[in-house]
């Protein structure tokens, strides 16, 4: 009896060559409409599944492969005589290498505008039924899911006349990976559709984009998966156009860089360490803000990550080539920029769409057996309720410094104190404790500088010792949280002190 093959494909790439390799190797070829009529086409001899059924496809296709006579050849155990037997009594061949992929159903929910009917139109049936069966019968059933497979199954066809044991296990886990991924996109857009929140089970999948040389430490295995659903202006989906792969660190390192510049409207560039900003500059023009930004902290910016929400220009590109960065994020770079930065071999280069940061995605964090899932944390100062609680009243250019710090405090790990102007930071105090040892940090960072400057808190002040602390450096103008049960402790603080002080109602911790 010669063996036989089921090919049913969405993805058409290379199928007819692995037909044709499987036909001269003594397979007869089962198939369904438009994979049949492409082989059929190219000379493949083919067998129709309704031919082995006896039975149409009906219901516009969706029902074809849904029958004993496929599942009973898929999910019989061939050296047992009791399923032989039953074989023989029912007309049933057993199928020994099944090729499936699944309809589009990824690809269409990705689309603009796509219609609830055709998202629901393309959830395939037959196909993850078959690929379920064969994958589990595998110890006798070949089941490919991926054309990156094909060659290796025909390898060990033609050197040894059957697919291995252990290459026959792998591609079963490949196929409950890939099917146990398809079903999770389609939970996640009929939940999403539904308009359900914290459903009792979340399943979410990720496609590997890259293996890394190690995690954290050197000592720590890693890889880099990304969602292919997930929205396009990150690091995952990132264009990079120079430099070694980006390591772990790098990664979290760019992304909480992008995190924060792509919280200002204006010209900003933000330089990153350990995942906290360590110079945050505003401008006219790019350059203009990594000037600051360096100015911020010309020290700890030494071997960081800049990120820039405007095209870098070649004057940029001279200032960055001056110093030693691991990477630069842009929405571009012009050619000159690029001539000048890819001369450093070092330094990696990455673009991402800064028009496509809208996506609402959710944060996960692992923990010790389980995970935590919450909103991003997208509240801006448009958003608060500002209340100017002291006698004096913000300038507009202490106004203007307020904001600037507000925004960056807001991405740096709790306890967190900013000290800015109204361009750039001055100090910053991240980690800390409690809140008056991050403020300390801050204001000796800003030096001199704190005079006349500006000072946000990421939460409100327990007591008044950082307004205290803020009035002996020279600040003017402070910007928190607010709902203490001290909160009139620290407001007197500043009226004694000159100090204009705002209220936003909003806690920005970040751990």
């Amino acid at each position: 009896m010669s063996k036989r093959a089921l090919i049913s494909v969405s993805d058409k790439a290379g199928i007819v060559e692995f037909a044709e390799e499987l036909q001269k190797l003594g397979y007869e070829i089962l198939s369904t409409g438009g994979t049949k009529n492409l082989l059929a086409d190219n000379g493949v001899n083919v067998t129709g599944v309704e031919d082995v059924t006896g039975f149409p496809e009906i219901l516009e296709g969706r029902v074809k492969t849904l029958h004993p006579s496929i599942h009973g050849g898929l999910l019989a155990k061939q050296d047992q005589p009791v399923h032989q037997r039953q074989l023989e009594e029912q007309g049933i061949e057993t199928i020994d290498l099944v090729v499936v992929n699944l309809y589009p159903f990824q690809q269409t929910i990705a689309k603009p505008n796509v219609s609830f009917d055709d998202a629901v139109e393309n959830i395939d049936i037959g196909g993850p039924t078959m690929l379920r069966a064969a994958a589990k019968n595998h110890a006798y059933v070949t089941v490919v899911v991926d054309a990156l497979d094909y060659e290796r199954v025909i390898g060990e066809l033609k050197d040894n006349g059957h697919v291995s044991q252990d290459l026959r296990r792998r591609l079963a886990a490949k196929v409950f990976r890939h099917t146990a991924a398809y079903d999770a996109y389609i939970s996640q857009y009929l939940t999403q559709e539904s308009g359900e929140e914290n459903p009792e089970r979340i399943t979410i999948t990720y496609e590997r984009k890259q293996d890394l040389r190690y995690g954290e430490n050197p000592h720590q295995k890693a890889a880099f998966y990304r969602n292919p659903l997930g929205s396009e202006f990150s690091i995952a989906h990132a264009r990079q156009h120079h430099g070694k792969e980006l390591s772990y660190n790098n990664i979290k390192d760019a992304d909480a860089a992008l995190q924060i510049v792509k919280d200002f409207d204006e010209a900003a560039a933000v330089a990153v360490k350990h995942m906290n900003p360590c110079g945050v500059g505003t401008g006219a023009s790019p350059e203009e803000a990594f000037q600051k930004a360096y100015e911020a902290d010309s020290t700890s910016i030494f071997g960081g990550i800049v990120a820039f929400n405007r095209a870098v220009n070649k004057a940029t590109a001279e200032q960055l080539a001056e110093i030693f960065l691991e990477i630069v994020i842009a929405p571009a770079f012009s050619e000159d920029a690029l001539e000048i930065l890819t001369k450093k071999k070092n330094i990696r280069l990455l673009t991402v769409p800064f028009d496509r940061h809208v996506k609402h995605e959710y944060l996960y964090t692992s923990v010790e057996g389980g995970l935590l899932v919450q909103d991003q944390d997208r509240y801006t100062l448009d958003d608060a309720e500002l209340r100017v609680v002291t006698d004096r009243q913000p300038t507009e250019e202490e106004w203007a410094a307020m904001k600037t710090a507000w925004k960056v405090v807001k991405h740096v790990k709790s306890n967190a104190i900013v000290v800015a102007d109204a361009q750039m930071t001055l100090g910053i105090g991240a980690g800390q404790m409690n809140r008056v040892g991050a403020a300390k940090i801050a204001l000796e960072q800003a030096g001199d500088r704190a005079k006349g400057a500006s000072l946000a808190s990421d939460a409100f002040f327990p007591m008044d010792d950082t307004v205290e602390a803020a009035a002996k450096a020279g600040i003017t103008a402070i910007i928190q949280t607010g709902g203490s049960i001290r909160d009139e402790d620290s407001i007197k603080k500043a009226n004694e002190h000159g100090i204009t002080m705002v209220l936003t109602g909003v806690r920005h911790f970040k751990h």
